[in-house]
């Protein structure tokens, strides 16, 4: 004999959520197509003719350090303890924007040497260093 008088319990509501992960995929498509990529603005320095009657540009400064750390300023043997002395009479006679230097050296000196050429370079009054490898 069934009991008639007993109930069920009522099924407790619970949400179907899978045509709101619809929704919400269409909504951030919708958005990805609407909003614009924005392009980063860097300040471009393009290079400028130089007027008429100007100075012509000094040469390029280029610090070439050997494997066995002997240096060469523009193909011209320096040592170690004069490089600074001959850097500031050439920055010297340069103006801000030409006292510029570039470092060549092998990528398996170590890098504290080179460190010290940088700062001894910035010492001697090169404003602006340029690193390239052999």
């Amino acid at each position: 004999m069934k009991n008639e008088n007993v109930k069920a319990a009522p099924a407790k509501p619970n949400i179907n959520v899978t045509p709101l992960i619809d929704v919400l995929l269409v909504l951030i498509i919708i958005f990805m197509v609407i909003n614009p990529r924005r392009e980063e603005q860097l300040p471009v320095k393009a290079p400028q003719p130089a007027p008429e009657g100007a100075a012509p540009a000094p040469e390029t400064l280029m610090l070439t350090v050997s494997p066995d750390y002997q240096l060469a300023l523009n193909t011209k043997p320096v040592g170690i303890d004069e490089i600074g002395v001959v850097l500031k009479t050439l920055m010297e006679q340069r103006e801000a924007e030409a006292r510029v230097l570039f470092i060549k050296a092998p990528a398996v000196l170590p890098y504290d040497s080179i460190v010290r050429l940088i700062d001894n370079a910035r010492g001697s009054g090169v404003i602006t260093i340029g690193l390239l490898t052999n």
